[in-house]
């Protein structure tokens, strides 16, 4: 019996064993993949319109542009409200004791009281105030709306830029990551070369340096597209340690508008279509009412209303005496003569010149918007050269790398001529997608700078 329940007590301790193993085993499972990863950036591949349409949407300034509308049609609102009459309900008591001089002159003592409960329509209203006023706000509704275009626009503009950096950075990774492999290959040569006597040692040590210089390029680049991606993140106001990466291999130079677009008609379409300048007009159509306003609104007298409707009751030496209802109504017109009124000449002279500084501004504006589709048209015109100058460069850096390899020779001239031939090439990748990414960042600087840039099309 003994031996027997030895044997169950070892099978125990054996399942408890391995039951804490298995538990230790599931703890440190569950770290590693729920504890520890959770704290390590995610990847996620994005394309530039869903980047347009993030920023166009979650970007705070956007958002807080689109609550700024909503207070300027508020207040326009408001200053509409003003035409309208006011309730107060109330409850009044009032007593006297004493003098009291009746409507023929005489003076005799007196003691009464009286209690009122109702409720009086009020209009206090300036009317030629009010008028202006809502034609004043209606107009900054607008130029707010405009605004808000316009942050949405430039928001827009940033993320494409910022993808551009993103997708010109990842593309560059690739071009610094052959730039390594074909380094270290020919080192090998050497190294294989120098082993078998026909080259000279130096020459690896030559190969090995390249390499280095290639790593370093390849490690600036990866810096370069980490630091992309936390600008993109933050315009799409993405969490700062995502990473995000462009989901096109290569980067193409895009088509959004005709290179050899006429100047005229682009400053045109501006002037038309810019948001900016919008927002300006609707500025200073506000500060126009504003104007007429200061000069008109006098002329137009303010009324002011009040009806009464409730009880009243009361009567001598604190007798409340009887309660009945009780009607009170009163109208009058009047006109303001002096300041902030009638012949108020500062007044005049201060809206007169708020009117021409809100039209200097506008004509600055459009000075400002010709002057950046010039910049941008011809920053267009340049690159679409540059674009076709870098392709035959790339070109020719290719044919040079491919007959210097061909040689298969290793003089210590030819070695040199080879790690320059890949130095070449590499210099004439990189710089050909530096001008693809500037082409194409371009391209949506002059939409933005022509207004036009909701109707870009990316295939």
């Amino acid at each position: 019996m003994a031996r027997y329940l030895s044997m169950g007590f070892e099978v125990w301790r054996l399942n408890v064993f391995w039951c804490l193993v298995f538990w230790f085993w599931c703890f440190g499972f569950s770290l590693t993949f729920f504890g520890a990863d959770a704290h390590l950036p995610k990847e996620f591949p994005i394309d530039l319109p869903t980047a347009l349409q993030l920023a166009g949407a979650q970007n705070l300034d956007v958002q807080i542009a689109r609550e700024r509308v909503k207070e300027a049609k508020a207040q326009h609102e408001e200053a509409r409200l003003q035409f309208f009459p006011w309730i107060a309900p109330g409850i009044g008591y009032k007593r006297h004791d004493g003098s009291i001089q009746d409507v023929a002159g005489n003076v005799f003592d007196a003691s009464k009281q009286s209690y009122n409960v109702g409720a009086s329509f009020n209009a206090q209203l300036d009317l030629g105030d009010a008028i202006y006023k809502s034609l004043v706000a209606r107009q900054l509704a607008r130029a707010a709306g405009e605004a808000a275009e316009a942050r949405r626009q430039e928001i827009v503009f940033t993320a494409a830029a910022d993808y551009f950096e993103l997708a010109r950075a990842h593309a560059s990774i690739g071009v610094a990551r052959e730039a390594v492999r074909l380094a270290e290959e020919f080192a090998r040569q050497l190294q294989q070369a120098v082993e078998a006597g026909i080259a000279f040692k130096g020459d690896v040590f030559r190969a090995q340096v390249q390499v280095e210089k290639n790593q370093v390029t390849l490690r600036q680049v990866e810096e370069q597209a980490r630091l992309a991606s936390a600008r993109l993140a933050q315009t799409l106001r993405l969490q700062p340690a995502t990473i995000l990466t462009p989901e096109a291999t290569e980067l193409a130079p895009l088509t959004l508008i005709a290179t050899n677009a006429a100047l005229d008609s682009l400053m045109a379409h501006a002037h038309a279509l810019r948001p900016e300048l919008r927002q300006f007009d609707a500025q200073v159509a506000a500060v126009r009412k504003a104007s007429d306003g200061a000069h008109h609104g006098p002329l137009i007298p303010t009324m002011g209303a009040q009806a009464f409707f409730g009880g009243l009751g009361g009567g001598r030496n604190g007798s409340f005496g009887r309660f009945d209802d009780t009607q009170d109504y009163l109208f009058g017109l009047s006109w303001r003569i002096g300041p902030g009124g009638l012949f108020d000449r500062h007044r005049l002279r201060a809206a007169d010149a708020r009117l021409r500084a809100g039209e200097l501004e506008l004509e600055k504006a459009r000075d400002e918007v010709s002057r950046q589709v010039v910049e941008a048209h011809t920053r267009v015109d340049s690159l679409a050269d540059q674009l076709g100058m870098t392709r035959r460069v790339l070109t020719a850096a290719g044919e040079l790398f491919k007959l210097t390899r061909e040689r298969k020779q290793f003089g210590v001239g030819l070695v040199l001529e080879d790690m320059q031939a890949e130095q070449e090439l590499t210099r004439a990748r990189l710089e050909h997608l530096n001008v693809v990414a500037e082409f194409n960042r371009a391209q949506f600087a002059l939409k933005r700078a022509v207004g036009d840039l909701h109707s870009a099309i990316v295939p």
